[in-house]
């Protein structure tokens, strides 16, 4: 799993900057481009997040590590991704928004218990 977590983080930030080229770049109107804004700094935010877990993981890791990291991907992709589809105007709703949000945070408190566990 500590390769997945690399991998996925190393993802996560080639997309955020793509994301925030795509941006500065796409013509989008002012409340779209801040919106997908938001969706490029949640992904870069995480990405190291990620690479963190997954270097975590080979040395000390354990299941609670590995939740976290499932949890964190699985939020960028449901958060960033529904913003951004927004932003795009794919959707006209961010439905899966809040889970994502909720999947996060999930991810970061399951970071503290494993750090508490160690």
């Amino acid at each position: 799993m500590a390769r997945v977590w690399g991998l996925l983080g190393a993802l996560a930030g080639f997309l955020g900057v793509a994301m925030a080229a795509y941006r500065a770049h796409g013509g989008f109107t002012p409340e779209h481009a801040e919106l997908f804004a938001r969706a490029s700094e949640i992904t870069l935010w995480h990405a190291p997040v990620l690479l963190f877990l997954g270097l975590w993981r080979e040395r000390t890791g354990g299941w609670l590590v590995d939740a976290a990291g499932a949890a964190i991907a699985l939020g960028v992709v449901l958060f960033a991704g529904t913003v951004a589809a927004l932003a795009l105007g794919r959707i006209s709703h961010a439905t899966l928004a809040p889970y994502g949000g909720s999947l996060l945070l999930l991810g970061w408190a399951l970071i503290a218990v494993a750090s508490l566990r160690r």
